[in-house]
């Protein structure tokens, strides 16, 4: 499966969501992150992979675990929240085939951080002393996670800002596209692929789970979105991001 594009990967994976996965198939993804790898590396990686499927709500690690392992979501939603004072804030989300939960490594410490399966999910992990190994090995893979840490670094000042900075509308606005760029769009090109609760939704937007009901609301009533329980639908994409903007 290697030779399919990044996109082609997910979608085939996706499909293969109800039957069970083959160690063969994930490795295959997982190598494909870091290609080109010689036969070696990509034997190394095939011997020392696991994997295994999380229930919707159950805990992938949690704050201050040691970071033992790097992960890659194979199939399915993960958030990375942090726990506050009575109420959780969502950090991030992560998509399929995308690696998490290995920075606290590299920092000699502890998860900052929990992670939750939104939904059944598959995880694929790899021990941390397989990946130092490889990364010592391979200067390709090195720069790989440099980039990837760097782009998340930007992404979270990014995030920091804006939801200290924006208004509640536009804190809104902002996590419904952050949903839509991780998980696409249903079949009908309109319809967020995740089924998210509105405490979670107040939770990615830093604000109460009543101002996230009461500002989904104000945008139905725009004709920006439509709510049907827990799907939502973009209805005009355009004015979403320019709420998002402007804060």
């Amino acid at each position: 499966m290697h030779h399919l594009s990044p996109i082609n990967r997910i979608k085939v994976l996706a499909m293969a969501a109800t039957k069970e996965f083959g160690k063969e198939e994930i490795t295959d993804m997982v190598c494909s992150i870091w290609e080109p790898l010689s036969a070696a590396q990509r034997r190394l990686i095939g011997q020392h992979l696991s994997f295994k499927q999380f229930k919707k709500n159950e805990m992938i690690f949690r704050e201050d675990e040691q970071p033992l392992q790097m992960m890659c979501l194979v199939q399915g939603k993960v958030k990375i929240f942090k726990e506050g004072m009575g109420r959780c804030q969502i950090v991030r989300v992560v998509k399929p085939q995308e690696m998490f939960g290995y920075s606290a490594f590299f920092a000699h410490g502890c998860y900052k951080t929990n992670a939750m399966a939104f939904e059944s999910s598959v995880v694929a992990f790899i021990p941390m002393s397989i990946v130092t190994q490889l990364m010592h090995d391979g200067h390709g893979i090195t720069q790989a996670i440099v980039t990837q840490l760097s782009t998340a670094l930007g992404d979270s000042d990014d995030r920091t800002v804006n939801l200290t900075q924006k208004h509640i509308r536009g804190r809104l606005a902002e996590a419904l596209m952050i949903l839509k760029d991780h998980y696409g769009l249903a079949d009908d090109q309109c319809t967020l692929n995740i089924s998210l609760s509105r405490e979670d939704l107040a939770n990615l937007s830093n604000m109460t789970t009543s101002n996230a009901i009461r500002t989904l609301s104000s945008f139905a009533s725009e004709n920006l979105i439509a709510i049907d329980g827990r799907k939502i639908k973009i209805l005009n994409e355009e004015e979403l991001l320019r709420v998002s903007r402007n804060g």
